[in-house]
């Protein structure tokens, strides 16, 4: 029993906000499935599903040891990396046919949503760093893995909780702003670029919603589908935008020292070549798991 402390111990010094490197590697096993590197894909796909079960152990003893830690943590916006974590892994391990498993880590993070979100919005003030869009990204990762398992088994009702979660995640996102601080894209310390991560998993959570359409007939009528894919674009549109203006940015104002939130400038960077990987221009949408949908209503 004498290495159960010292576990505690080695824990005690990892920093929640790690959680963004399996947010970031598993969007890259994402993205590296559809363009045929699989053995690439697999590696990486490995490699998040490793940490994120050392991340989860780490929770689970924090949960059982410190609790006052554990609730201080939990109302800080890194904490919703968590469930981020947790959506990406699930829509990835969903490619693979997994469904069940995939069932189970929506259920995970379905579970730890509504408490998370909570407690980091009360939270919020003016002024705050990029970390202030989690809470679109997190609610847009469910839309995701909601929506890719509704289209793997043809559910309606999942897929109408992954629409009402995606416009959920959408109003999120229109609040997040006000609480950003701008100069974090000159000063900030990687972790601004969520903010493109959040419009880019929303594209993606858009997508996904089409091809779940597509294979349920009358899921979504004319209008509706007409709704979804101007939105979907213009998130798309509005996401490569805003990565402009933050490369520009980086270009000005060099961050090359390392530091643990440049995971959070790799994800919302995967993540947009994961949403114009799913938006198929002019003839319709493929989905984040390599799926061809037409989308022709």
């Amino acid at each position: 029993m004498s290495g159960i402390p010292g576990l505690r111990a080695w824990w005690a010094e990892r920093p929640p906000g790690g959680r963004a490197a399996v947010m970031a590697t598993g969007i890259l096993s994402l993205g590296l499935q559809p363009t045929g590197a699989e053995t690439l894909s697999w590696v990486a796909l490995a490699t998040a599903g490793a940490a994120w079960v050392a991340l989860a152990v780490g929770f689970v003893l924090r949960l059982l040891g410190e609790r006052r830690r554990w609730m201080a943590e939990a109302g800080s916006p890194g904490a919703l990396t968590a469930v981020a974590a947790t959506t990406v892994l699930g829509t990835r391990i969903s490619a693979l046919g997994r469904q069940a498993l995939a069932e189970a880590l929506l259920a995970l993070a379905a579970l730890l949503w509504p408490m998370l979100p909570a407690l980091v919005v009360r939270r919020w003030r003016r002024r705050m760093p990029g970390a202030v869009f989690l809470c679109c990204v997190t609610t847009e990762g469910l839309a995701v893995l909601a929506a890719t398992l509704a289209a793997a088994e043809r559910t309606a009702w999942l897929a109408h909780t992954a629409l009402l979660l995606f416009w959920l995640g959408l109003l999120l996102h229109g609040l997040a702003p006000a609480r950003f601080d701008v100069r974090q894209v000159l000063e900030g310390a990687r972790d601004h670029w969520i903010a493109g991560g959040a419009l880019a998993i929303s594209a993606l959570a858009g997508a996904e919603l089409l091809v779940a359409g597509d294979a349920r007939p009358y899921l979504w009528d004319g209008d509706d589908r007409g709704v979804l894919r101007a939105v979907t674009v213009a998130l798309l549109v509005l996401d490569l935008a805003w990565c402009l203006v933050l490369v520009a940015a980086e270009a000005a104002r060099p961050r090359l020292g390392y530091d643990e939130l440049r995971w959070a400038t790799v994800f919302p960077m995967g993540m947009t070549a994961v949403a114009m990987l799913s938006i198929r221009p002019r003839s319709g949408f493929r989905g984040s798991a390599g799926r061809e949908r037409c989308c022709c209503g």
